[in-house]
């Protein structure tokens, strides 16, 4: 049995005549940036994130950099997260002028609050709290810091779409929430495309300005900013899709169930807390065997992934970074341990037997 980490063309499938006939009376309308579709996408969104506006953009990256220079953060200023996380997460603080700085993770790979501690520095403007493989980071404790040190919490919310903790959504658990929509993701665009949730009324009408090169109207421009606008065909195509992602995740948790259930006595496998909700973005699990049974389940005909084998701090794009050259023991040591097996909602009972049972052989044999 051949099973791949990801099958994308199985996920349109079921809704694959709707988009293109959205895509073509789009190219009739010839209304391709901004509109209709936009606006109701950006209702559903914050509906879903019980928020009272969602903002969408070009990208996951330029919703973090806007988060940010909303707030007016910039050259000279720090902003801590965590450095496990994809790039993104540490690029677009550096991209904005400020330094990034790193706080090590706890055992379920979120940013560990009693690190953030000590990192925080009269520089220090925000916290970028990233809910990695789609499981809520500590917000109680982020918050609780952020308030203590007068800094916005912003959150990296790009694994994790429709995920909780105690009972309310990622994206309204800080001040701003920010989302990719990279096909990758739970809710994917057929291209890049990210999105931006809060509850301020000014953050808001400057965000519709921002991602417009800071115009205010057709001709006026207020402050210069980046061309950071969500396609129509894009908005259109997550509107379509956005009616599956409940039972898209409610397959991801059911297949994770299966994986914790029967090779949690194998490998060490991620269990929530009971005010969290995750929505399994990736499922990691970790073993010190880790490199045996990947090429294992090659062998066998199943892909894997890790994330990430190289954290950010040890990027050489970080290399000036003085952050970058603490150490982060947990970190480092998942690195080493860490596979992602395939979770995504179009896997077969099947298909996770057949991986299970893999597992299974390789432990037992």
């Amino acid at each position: 049995m051949k099973i791949p980490y990801i099958n994308l063309g199985l996920q349109h499938q079921k809704d694959k005549s709707d988009i293109l006939a959205k895509i073509s009376e789009l190219l009739d309308s010839g209304m391709f940036i901004l509109g209709d579709e936009v606006r109701q996408f950006e209702e559903s969104f914050a509906a879903l994130c019980q928020t009272k506006y969602a903002v969408g953009v070009a990208n996951g990256t330029d919703a973090l950099m806007l988060a940010m220079k909303s707030f007016g953060i910039g050259k000279g200023d720090e902003v801590i997260t965590a450095p496990n996380s994809y790039l993104a997460s540490a690029s677009s603080i550096e991209l904005i002028g400020a330094t990034a700085v790193f706080a090590d993770v706890r055992a379920d790979f979120n940013i560990d609050p009693s690190e953030i501690e000590k990192k925080i520095t009269n520089k220090t403007k925000a916290i970028i709290a990233v809910h990695l493989t789609g499981r809520p980071a500590d917000m109680d404790a982020i918050n609780k810091i952020a308030k203590k040190h007068n800094l916005h919490v912003i959150e990296d919310s790009a694994q994790a779409v429709g995920a909780k903790f105690n009972g309310i959504s990622t994206g309204n658990l800080g001040d701003i929430g920010c989302f990719s929509l990279h096909p990758l993701k739970n809710l994917a665009a057929i291209g890049d495309a990210g999105i931006i949730t809060t509850n301020d009324k000014k953050i808001y009408e400057w965000l519709l300005k921002a991602r417009t090169h800071g115009m205010k109207s057709r001709d006026e421009c207020e402050f210069w900013s980046l061309n950071s606008r969500l396609d129509a065909i894009q908005a259109a195509i997550l509107n379509i899709k956005f009616k599956n992602l409940e039972a898209w995740t409610i397959r991801r948790r059911e297949i994770a169930e299966k994986y914790i259930k029967a090779i949690g006595h194998f490998v060490q496998v991620p269990i929530e807390n009971e005010n969290e909700y995750s929505v399994y973005h990736t499922f990691i699990i970790q073993t010190k065997q880790r490199d045996d049974l990947m090429n294992y389940l090659a062998e066998h005909g199943i892909d894997s992934k890790i994330h990430y084998p190289i954290a950010i701090h040890q990027q050489e794009a970080a290399a000036y970074n003085k952050s970058a050259k603490e150490n982060y023991p947990i970190t480092n040591q998942q690195i080493s341990q860490i596979l992602t097996l395939p979770v995504y909602p179009e896997l077969s009972d099947e298909q996770v037997d057949y991986i299970i049972e893999t597992i299974q052989r390789f432990f037992t044999q």
